[in-house]
Formats: C-alpha cells, sequence, structure tokens
C-alpha cells in the first residue's frame, strides 16, 4: 500500500479498522474478485457491491480517489462509485475524477437508498452524523425531531464513529447492514423523506468494453466534450443526435479552470458506437467541438422502485 493510501486508512473510527483490515486480506488474496468502493464497511457503496456482484470481494476505500487509485494499481478490478442520487443531485464530481482516472464506465447499477436511524441508546439524541447526501436526503425528518444534522465521511463511518464515541445523545443516519457490523440499535428504519429515493452507481475498470459485444443489446455510452466558443455551437453539436434518432438522457455542464471561456459537457446516449445512427450523431458532434472523450460503453440498467 502507498504511504499516502496507509494514511488515509487510519481515518476510520477504530470499530471499523479490524474489518477494513479483514476485506483488504481478502481483496489482495484474490484482486480479480474485488471490488473497490468508498466508504467504511457496511456504506451504501458496500451493498451495492454485493448486489451488483455478490461473488465479489469489496474493498473499503477512504476517499472516491483512493477506490479508482486501487483500481489504477491492479489491487482491485473495478472500483463502483455513486454518481447521482434522485433526490439529492450529484454525488461524486465524476466528470473530473474519471478523466483523471484512464479508468472506463463497464457498467450501471441503480439502487434504492434507505437509511436508518441508529444509536446506542434510545433517545432523545441531540446529533445525527452521516455523509452529507444522506443528510440531505433525511433532511425533514432530522428537522421534525430536532436533531442537528453532522457531516462525516460515509453513511457507515458515521455509524462506527457513534459506536466508537459512547455518547447516547448521537445517532448515525446509515444503511440497516451498518447497525449490524457496529452493533447499534436500530431506532427507526426508512427514515429518508422519499419513498423513491434512489442512487445511480458506475462501475469501473481498466479496460473498456467493447461496442461491439453490446450491438442488439439495450446499452449506454458516456462521453465528455467542449463545443467551441462560438455562438450556436453547443445547439448545432447536439443537432445530430435529434436527426439520427439517438435519445440522450443526460446532459451537465461543468467547467474546468478559471477561465469560464469555454464549458465542458458531459453526457449519456443510448446507442453505441457502431450503430450507424450514434456514429452519425458522435461525427456531427465531433464537427462542433474541441474534443469528444468517450468514457465508456456499457449495458444499460433499469431504476429498481
Amino acid at each position: 500500500m502507498q504511504p499516502n493510501r496507509a494514511g488515509t486508512m487510519h481515518s476510520y473510527p477504530k470499530p471499523a479498522l479490524a474489518l477494513v483490515a479483514e476485506m483488504e486480506a481478502a481483496a489482495a488474496s484474490d484482486p480479480s474478485r474485488a471490488m473497490a468502493l468508498q466508504g467504511a464497511p457496511g456504506c451504501n457503496g458496500h451493498r451495492a457491491a454485493l448486489e451488483f456482484d455478490p461473488d465479489c470481494l469489496p474493498l473499503p476505500c477512504f476517499s472516491f480517489e483512493d477506490a479508482l487509485d486501487a483500481v489504477k494499481e491492479g489491487k482491485a478490478e473495478r472500483a463502483i462509485i455513486p454518481i447521482e442520487n434522485s433526490q439529492h443531485g450529484r454525488v461524486a464530481d465524476i466528470h473530473f475524477l474519471l478523466p483523471e482516472s484512464g479508468l472506463s464506465i463497464v457498467g450501471e447499477y441503480f439502487m434504492p437508498i434507505h437509511h436508518a436511524l441508529m444509536a446506542l441508546g434510545d433517545g432523545p439524541f441531540k446529533a445525527a452524523y452521516s455523509h452529507p447526501q444522506a443528510l440531505g436526503q433525511s433532511r425533514h425528518y432530522l428537522r421534525e425531531r430536532g436533531i442537528v444534522p453532522m457531516s462525516y465521511a460515509d453513511t457507515a463511518g458515521a455509524a462506527a464513529f457513534v459506536r466508537e464515541q459512547g455518547d447516547v445523545t448521537a445517532c448515525a443516519v446509515a444503511p440497516k447492514l451498518a447497525a449490524e457490523l457496529y452493533g447499534l440499535k436500530i431506532i427507526e428504519q426508512n427514515v429518508e423523506d422519499a419513498e423513491d429515493n434512489t442512487t445511480r452507481f458506475v462501475v469501473l475498470a481498466k479496460e473498456p468494453l467493447d461496442p461491439f459485444y453490446l450491438q442488439g443489446e439495450t446499452a449506454m455510452t458516456t462521453f465528455i466534450f467542449e463545443v467551441k466558443n462560438i455562438p450556436a455551437a453547443l445547439y448545432k453539436a447536439l443537432g445530430g443526435f435529434a436527426t439520427n434518432g439517438v435519445n440522450m438522457t443526460k446532459l451537465e455542464s461543468y467547467q474546468i479552470g478559471a477561465s469560464f471561456a469555454a464549458t465542458t459537457f458531459y453526457a449519456d446516449i443510448e446507442g453505441v458506437p457502431g450503430d450507424p445512427r450514434v456514429d452519425m450523431a458522435l461525427q456531427e458532434l465531433a464537427f462542433h467541438c474541441k474534443y469528444v472523450r468517450p468514457l465508456g460503453s456499457y449495458r444499460q440498467a433499469r431504476a429498481r422502485g
């Protein structure tokens, strides 16, 4: 393990460190089955990894960058990263992390999110610890009960922190699995404000899937692009998707650098290169852009209720 990653591993609360060590050892014994994730054991990424591939060996990493590095360094075959939530928007800055990593998207997974309120005692509680996403998704529940939200690096880490602190006036908002792992009492289940709360995860690997083997399947392609800095460039660039009947399911803009002179876009479309319609649309896009960079083609998943 590199020194910088070794340092971050000690940022886990003590109740989580033993579990992390066990899971690291298992992953090291068979990296081809290892799937890196961000968070402490018991987090939503842990649950997503096991649901996406029940035979995988989950590898907890303290940050998203650590999870991507684990794949780059050969410690894990794949990583699973949450990128957006139906209620609270973007989770990880995949727009920045993925291009820098050199990894490719090889799959996606939609997971219904259910948060539980857990603690050592029965309450009342003064503070609830969790990842900012989970706190935002349970905002109304906490506010109605006068519980102050306190940000933590991840949901399961917050549960381990509550266990470590031994404060009966503190609680955590985390997956049910975290309560089982850290010996906390579940005070109430499903404390999320919306019943249809869903997070989209992407699965990343060193090598992209060959679009040829996705032909005839319902598949997605993700890419980033920067249009030329001229009037109506974006309008013209996107026209090819409409005229060729290619459905764009996501388009999001973001800035790189401080010049604000040009905007970069992140997009998902239905279809893969090799399909004549997709090829024509991407060719027209490229004509109006400084660059188009593919991030991967993969089988489409469907959100579950």
